[in-house]
């Protein structure tokens, strides 16, 4: 599985962005996909995850209500929607997939990896 990941930029604390990771190599339908993020001088951290079927989502509790996973199946492409953006989002985002049932936030989990696309919020 290739990931693929897109939509990062600059953007004002209170605004938008959505990204988007295309998965390609392998239909990723039945794999549970997954957002981390990584800021300078900090270690990756979970944002969140969905299920391969879609019904479970599981969000770290920093963007819970402002964040949104999605998938499209039929594109073969994962979402996430961030609004009401704080400076403290600002990193690199990774999408990732793994091949368990369910959700997870361990990293260890996820076998796959996109290259990360840059988020960067100011004040």
């Amino acid at each position: 599985v290739q990931l693929q990941a897109s939509g990062g930029g600059l953007v004002q604390a209170g605004g938008s962005l959505r990204l988007s990771c295309a998965a390609s190599g392998r239909t990723h339908s039945t794999l549970p996909m997954a957002w981390f993020r990584q800021a300078p001088g900090k270690e990756r951290e979970f944002v969140t995850c969905i299920s391969w079927n879609g019904y479970s989502t599981y969000y770290a509790d920093s963007v819970k209500g402002r964040f949104t996973i999605s998938r499209d199946d039929a594109k073969d492409t994962v979402y996430l929607q961030m609004n009401n953006l704080r400076p403290e989002d600002t990193a690199v985002y990774y999408c990732a997939a793994g091949e368990f049932n369910g959700v997870s936030r361990a990293t260890t989990a996820f076998g796959y990896w996109g290259q990360g696309t840059q988020v960067t919020v100011s004040s």
